[in-house]
């Protein structure tokens, strides 16, 4: 545990924190969190999550464009598909994002099924 000293709207509070990972920089640092400043130190670097499989361009991969839930696939494999012919359903936040058909061409492969959870870029189908 580590006491720090943090600075809201100019007052501040001293708190106790866990140390996860030591790094980083030592020094406090002003955050600026659009309706105030917060100065809080020592600051970490974030460490970056690893994401889903992106279908490389030009590869015909349909791709989620959020992050949620996959609510539904409109297709099969083998399905002829024309631009505007919805594809896929996701839900995110309790709202409904309905993925169309981009191009001509035929459902080759579907990389993901109801229910799953969906990163932001993650490959739903494949036309080819």
């Amino acid at each position: 545990m580590k006491k720090l000293r943090v600075t809201i709207e100019g007052k501040s509070y001293d708190v106790l924190v866990e140390v996860i990972e030591e790094g980083g920089t030592s020094e406090p640092r002003p955050l600026n969190f659009g309706n105030g400043t917060a100065v809080v130190g020592p600051v970490s670097t974030p460490v970056a999550t690893p994401r889903t499989a992106v279908a490389p361009a030009g590869a015909g991969g349909v791709v989620s464009p959020i992050s949620g839930k996959l609510v539904s696939v409109e297709v099969h494999v083998g399905d002829e598909v024309s631009p505007g012919m919805r594809l896929a359903t996701i839900e995110a936040m309790k709202m409904f994002t309905h993925i169309s058909a981009t191009q001509v061409g035929r459902v080759a492969s579907i990389k993901a099924k109801p229910g799953d959870s969906l990163d932001d870029g993650a490959i739903i189908l494949t036309v080819a």
